[in-house]
Parts: structure tokens; C-alpha cells; sequence
């Protein structure tokens, strides 16, 4: 039987605190939340390998240290309302939820949205909601956002996800530009992003945000 307690901690140990991650409440959310939970069935036994992990139409669960590093830079507080964007089967929810107040996640695919919220209750996280939508609209319904993660790559950011930020609040973004991957934090400052460099990282562009749509609207 796999002791998926002792891989997560060798995957905090291996994988997340050699990266410069240094916050205690990123560390607990990691060694506490089951990711093997959160991954498609037949994929359990790679869940701790340290790479993104495939779902389907190009989508990936992050690697642990992309996640680690996003969150890490993001400095969540416990009374944070955070928009996760491209939530997957609810892992990133789920660490996030052991971090903040609460947790909206937004998930475009109605059948992945529902095994989440599922997967969420049945491990106990009850401040995380899944929400249907396009990614690209994220749930202006349920924001303005202390902070806002968006799960992948993103050629450009749309405009209907930065408006859900608060002024003052954080969002943090990996753009793909051209071969690279650059993580950076945003700070909105009288209404506008103000960027900031974190780190390089890669990962499949997210449905919607491809550059390609900037120039169709």
C-alpha cells in the first residue's frame, strides 16, 4: 500500500523547500492537503513525481514547486478572499483554502467543476466553491478578490479578470513569451497592474488565454 504521507513530505523536502520556499503556511498547506486526491485516478502514483500532471484538452494539475513559488510570492493572509483560476480537480483550491478565508475556483468544463466540488467536500475543504464559467471570466459574482491565482500559462490576461482584483490586492500569472515561462505578482495600484518579476516556470497555455484573442474582441 502507498504511504502517500511519506511522499508528500519527501516532496516538500525534495521538491518545495530547495526553491526558496520559505513561508510556514505554504509548507503546512502542502504536507496537510492528500494531492493524490486531486489527480485523475490513473494518475495517483505520479502525483508527488514533481512534474504538472495531464488532465484533459491540453490541461495540467501544476508541479508542486510552480505552485509553491506562486503562492509563496503571493503572501496570502487568513482573511483573503482568493480567485483561483483554472482550479483543475480542486488541488490548488484545496492548498489554497488552508491559506485564506476563502476560495472561489473556476473551473470551464461543467463535469471536472462537479468531481471537485465533490473531492473538496469529501476531504473536508469548506470554505472553497467551484464555479462554472469560462476561465477568461473568472466570478465577478462573488469577488471584488484580495488575490487572484491563475492556474497556467497565459499569453495575454483579459481585462474581465483584473477588474475582479480589489485595489491593493495581488495577482499572480505565469506568462508565456515565445520559449519562456515568467512568473510575475501584480499589484493593483489606482486601477492598474503594477508587474513585478518572481521566477521562471512553464506550462501549457490556459483555453481563452492565448494571444490570438486579444485581437478578436
Amino acid at each position: 500500500m502507498t504511504d502517500y504521507t511519506a511522499l508528500r513530505t519527501t516532496m516538500v523536502d525534495t521538491q518545495v523547500r530547495p526553491s526558496d520556499v520559505t513561508k510556514y503556511t505554504v509548507i503546512e498547506a502542502l504536507l496537510n492537503v492528500p494531492r493524490e486526491a486531486f489527480v485523475p485516478r490513473d494518475h495517483r502514483d505520479a502525483a508527488y513525481a514533481g512534474d504538472h500532471i495531464a488532465l484533459d484538452q491540453g490541461r495540467v494539475i501544476l508541479d508542486a514547486r510552480t505552485l509553491a513559488k506562486m503562492l509563496d510570492a503571493l503572501d496570502l493572509q487568513k482573511d483573503d478572499l482568493v480567485l483561483d483560476i483554472g482550479s483543475g480537480l480542486g488541488y490548488s483550491a484545496a492548498v489554497i483554502a488552508r491559506m485564506a478565508e476563502a476560495v472561489i475556483a473556476v473551473e470551464d468544463e461543467e463535469g471536472r467543476a462537479s468531481e471537485a466540488q465533490s473531492t473538496l467536500a469529501e476531504n473536508g475543504v469548506d470554505n472553497a466553491v467551484v464555479h462554472t464559467a469560462p476561465l477568461t471570466e473568472g466570478a465577478a459574482e462573488h469577488g471584488p478578490y484580495d488575490a487572484i491565482v491563475v492556474q497556467g500559462g497565459v499569453e495575454f490576461l483579459p481585462e474581465s479578470l483584473t477588474s475582479q482584483l480589489k485595489e491593493g490586492g495581488r495577482i499572480v500569472t505565469l506568462f508565456i513569451e515565445g520559449a519562456l515561462g515568467v512568473v510575475r505578482i501584480g499589484y493593483k495600484i489606482d486601477g492598474e497592474i503594477n508587474w513585478r518579476y518572481a521566477f521562471n516556470a512553464g506550462a501549457p497555455v490556459l483555453p481563452g488565454f492565448e494571444k490570438h484573442h486579444a485581437f478578436e474582441l
